[in-house]
């Protein structure tokens, strides 16, 4: 058998003509070449370290940090109330009669003490949350775990604010979904993302 038999099996393949830029359909001229029908689609997120990096920041952060806002505005409130009750505070011991009892003095600064700790606490988580409200654009891995850590305070600082008109239970179930939220992948990988 020679290579040259157009019958042999093992011979040479026939030279096929080349195909041209639209497979076989004609070409209108100025149209850009599609390829296979379809137009290309524009990237939607750059390429790092095997993945992909989000270029907006996905719903779900930004979900969490809206609702970092609003356990941020509830501290805020919180504060103003315990405030309104310190102000308040000397005229109500007033008015119970205490002032002639040492002991009963003693207790009521006790109490005055405890409302200036609360005072303090509600306006330290109030500013926590609004530093990490501002860093979701531009901030690492730590603002999203320090997110995670401060719903979870936050979750304990609702106990304290329950009988505020229901303000106590709305802190826990937006701190339980800014834990949620910002534990999703979709937020990982927002602050995993690559800033030049």
């Amino acid at each position: 058998m020679s290579f040259g038999d157009p019958n042999n099996p093992y011979g040479q393949p026939p030279q096929q003509p080349p195909a041209g830029p639209g497979y076989g359909y004609p070409q209108q001229p100025g149209a850009p070449q599609q390829g296979y029908g379809y137009p290309a689609a524009p990237p939607v997120s750059q390429p790092y370290g095997g993945g992909y990096a989000p270029t907006q920041m996905p719903g779900i952060t930004r979900a969490a940090q809206i609702l970092l806002a609003v356990i941020a505005v509830a501290h805020v409130i919180i504060a103003a109330v315990y405030a309104v009750a310190l102000a308040q505070w000397d005229e109500l011991v007033d008015e119970a009669g205490i002032s002639g009892d040492v002991s009963a003095e003693e207790f009521a600064d006790l109490g005055k003490g405890v409302i200036v700790f609360f005072v303090g606490l509600a306006a330290v988580f109030a500013v926590l949350g609004l530093v990490l409200l501002l860093q979701y654009a531009k901030g690492g891995p730590a603002v999203r775990v320090c997110s995670i850590v401060y719903a979870s305070f936050a979750i304990v600082s609702g106990i304290f604010a329950l009988g505020m008109y229901g303000l106590g239970l709305l802190i826990w179930v937006v701190s339980i979904l800014v834990i949620v939220f910002a534990a999703k992948r979709a937020s990982a990988d927002w602050f995993r993302r690559p800033r030049y």
